[in-house]
């Protein structure tokens, strides 16, 4: 393509949501007041942006967009801007609307944002964080409002009961509980130990779980 076509093809375009996907490696969200945000995942940013940081899990931190001074006072010109957001290691972005009464629990590697409204919590998952290489911290998210979370791949969403890899699982719903078993016989394999000796077990009948094809390790972070 000539030049005038690739800048038209790749320019951004016009949504009405407040997280607008650009494509799937790049999160276009307008800023009107603040947003939490994945430290070091900004790459452009358009309009007045203030950043501050926020002590949490995982390098999830708070930017907020606060108007400038002349914007204060009677007039109350808040305006939305634009923050162009991805993952360093070009992870694919998942965005997810969560109503009133829903809640997801994603692994703290895997948030890349969230609207301030949404509520949050940050823990880990039982004794898996000493258990696997990868540790597993979580957020976990309860609506209403908005969130973006990133996969490397395609996700996979899988319904209980159902086991899985600590390193390839990314979320779950609120309302599951994940437990931890060891099959103590994959560690005796040949003399060698292996991680996929750990599994978190999901039991039930209802929710689900988000996987995807690639074990996160330390070096993902």
């Amino acid at each position: 393509m000539d030049l005038d076509e690739f800048v038209t093809a790749n320019a951004p375009r016009e949504g009405r949501d407040s997280f607008e996907l650009e494509n799937s490696k790049l999160l276009d969200i307008d800023v009107d007041g603040s947003v939490l945000v994945k430290a070091g995942s900004m790459v452009a940013f358009e309009g007045d942006l203030s950043f501050t940081g926020k002590s949490s899990a995982e390098g999830v931190s708070r930017a907020s967009s606060n108007r400038p001074p002349a914007a204060r006072g009677p007039r109350d010109d808040r305006r939305g801007h634009r923050h162009g957001v991805r993952r360093r290691s070009g992870k694919r972005i998942q965005v997810l609307t969560l109503d009133e009464g829903e809640s997801v629990s994603v692994n703290g590697n895997d948030v890349l944002a969230f609207e301030d409204r949404v509520s949050y919590e940050i823990g880990t998952v039982g004794s898996l964080a000493g258990a696997s290489a990868a540790g597993l911290t979580n957020v976990y998210l309860s609506g209403p409002g908005t969130v973006a979370i990133t996969t490397h791949g395609d996700p996979l969403v899988l319904t209980p009961p159902v086991k899985t890899d600590p390193q390839a699982t990314v979320a779950w719903s609120g309302d599951l509980s994940p437990g931890i078993e060891t099959n103590r016989s994959l560690g005796d394999m040949v003399g060698q130990s292996s991680d996929e000796r750990y599994q978190m077990s999901f039991d039930g009948d209802e929710g689900f779980v988000v996987i995807q094809p690639y074990e996160e390790g330390p070096a993902d972070r």
